[in-house]
């Protein structure tokens, strides 16, 4: 066993898919199997009672005791670990496994410390509380689940005096039978649940079915008093919606609401604007992957103007255009508090850019901004970036890919995040900035930004010189893990170039992610390329900046 509190991560010993990488992911690696999660238990147990310097000062503990705990704490860390998740969706998943691993190991540390308990006492970490407040069925692969798999999964919650508040049934899809068992348990938990996830649990189900079901849940939960409640994955349409109308119309203290991937359209977004009576302590809306459209996200707009406490908004994939933009732009005034802000993947176009850029002032305190594939273009682009160059000084996260952004825009992005000293993400990738655009962007991170860690810029048109002055800048920001520069045109001799230049870094190649979709021979229409982008490929970095150097950046 390891003999020392930093050794005790080599506790945590996870499938060799589940290690950090930074090249892109094409699996996700959380939730992890409930295999996993037992083989961890398991590892955990024998760790917990096997002799060792701890065990030596503060005593063994039994295997018993020591299987109790090693329970209780995967159970705590793997709750940790998928609020983590729930955060970042469209993630590989990674950040989640060292959370779980990270959060694992310190629990163990504080039981090997706090050392065997008397029999009959409630173990306890050195806080004083409850190890274990969760409860979840959500691992291992999707099932359908009947009442005598129910009765059988659900013992724990049945335990007169149990200690959960936190409840997952995600992942798990319940018949009728199954929801009428668990109706009476949940009516007699209520007082003490504080989250309840429900995600993903009538998959599969015919449509009256799936109703009634949503219908059972929503009663024996109403009068609960919830922080978190997410209904997400569950195709609810506005049946759907209406079917939980009994359990929203009682909730008055939501803090976080997920309504991801739920078919909400322009009437079920009515529906939830209607049903939801308070959202003044909400701190958490996430309303992505639904089909909204304009008239929607005006409904989501008025939940927004009551929600002045809100901290992080996603209203990503949904569909909207420019008139719900506005909406949803003119909304997000009041919240004057918010963290972070992902409105990807929508129709805006450069008006609701535009919007947006009058509102975004306001949130001094903004940490992450995700405003990819907005249909932004330059003029948009122009004001948001000019609005954020004056706000968010503590920015960490900055996306505005795919928005037609060209060498026009550059200088005016390029100046706003020079001024980005806490930046640790940038992604421009899939515009048209070129090696002009590419080389302002790398001045704009020349100076300070000892926090960066990603820059994307693939799929921009980059030559020799683009890349190579973007490797320059990063090599010598010391926590720099990933630089993407695939889907370009970048030859051979500039792809070794780079390499050459970011062998000399901290981590050498380890940050060049992967060139598998470079194009070395590819090239532009004749009608498209001037003599002085020409003269770029030839490395003539003086003649661009000297191009460059007239363009206008607002104030």
């Amino acid at each position: 066993m390891t003999q020392s509190s930093s050794g005790i991560s080599g506790f945590i010993i996870m499938d060799a898919t589940t290690e950090s990488s930074h090249r892109p992911f094409s699996i996700k690696l959380w939730p992890p199997s409930q295999s996993t999660r037992l083989m961890l238990v398991e590892r955990m147990t024998k760790n917990l009672s096997s002799p060792s310097i701890f065990s030596r000062k503060y005593g063994l503990l039994s295997e018993e005791e020591a299987g109790e705990n090693a329970k209780q704490i995967e159970e705590t860390a793997f709750s940790a670990a998928s609020e983590h998740f729930e955060k970042e969706p469209d993630s590989d998943g990674s950040s989640a496994v060292q959370l779980y691993a990270k959060e694992s190991s310190k629990l163990m540390l504080e039981v090997l410390k706090r050392g065997p308990q008397q029999e009959g006492k409630e173990d306890l970490l050195s806080n004083g509380g409850p190890i274990s407040t969760f409860f979840d069925i959500s691992g291992g692969k999707r099932a359908f689940i009947e009442a005598d798999e129910a009765q059988d999964l659900l013992k724990p919650l049945a335990v007169p005096g149990n200690s959960y508040t936190k409840i997952c049934f995600s992942n798990r899809s319940f018949g009728i039978g199954a929801a009428r068992l668990v109706e009476p348990i949940l009516a007699a938990l209520k007082d003490q649940i504080t989250d309840v996830d429900l995600s993903d649990f009538i998959a599969g189900r015919p449509e009256a079915e799936a109703l009634e079901v949503m219908t059972i849940f929503a009663e024996a939960l109403q009068g609960s008093v919830l922080r978190s409640l997410n209904l997400s994955n569950n195709a609810l349409g506005e049946k759907g919606v209406r079917a939980f109308g009994e359990l929203l119309k009682s909730q008055s203290r939501l803090e976080e609401l997920y309504l991801m991937n739920d078919g909400i359209s322009e009437e079920a977004a009515r529906a939830v604007c209607e049903l939801i009576p308070s959202t003044e302590n909400l701190r958490i809306l996430h309303f992505h992957n639904n089909m909204t459209g304009d008239e929607g996200a005006s409904a989501i707009s008025e939940v927004v103007k009551r929600s002045a406490s809100l901290e992080d908004f996603r209203c990503s994939s949904t569909r909207v255009g420019s008139d719900g933009g506005v909406a949803l732009a003119e909304a997000l005034e009041v919240c004057s508090n918010l963290k972070k802000l992902d409105l990807r993947d929508n129709m805006f176009g450069m008006e609701a850019g535009k919007a947006l850029s009058k509102t975004i002032s306001c949130f001094k305190g903004l940490t992450e901004v995700y405003l990819s594939y907005l249909n932004l273009e330059d003029e948009g682009t122009i004001a948001l970036a000019n609005a954020l160059k004056n706000s968010a000084p503590s920015l960490e996260v900055l996306e505005m890919a795919g928005n037609d952004i060209t060498i026009v825009a550059a200088p005016v992005v390029a100046a706003c995040i020079a001024e980005k000293q806490c930046l640790s993400k940038l992604n421009l990738s899939e515009n048209e900035l070129k090696d002009e655009g590419a080389i302002k962007i790398a001045n704009g991170l020349e100076e300070g930004h000892e926090q960066l860690k990603e820059v994307d810029m693939s799929t921009n048109s980059l030559r020799r010189a683009g890349a190579r002055k973007l490797a320059q800048t990063v090599v010598s920001k010391p926590d720099f893990v990933l630089l993407n520069v695939n889907g370009n045109f970048i030859s051979d001799e500039g792809i070794e170039e780079v390499k050459e230049i970011l062998k000399a870094g901290k981590k050498g190649l380890g940050v060049l992610a992967s060139l598998d979709e470079n194009d070395p021979e590819g090239e532009e229409d004749d009608d498209e390329k001037s003599e002085g982008e020409n003269e770029v490929a030839e490395e003539d970095e003086g003649l661009l900046e000297s191009k460059l150097g007239g363009l206008k950046v607002d104030e």
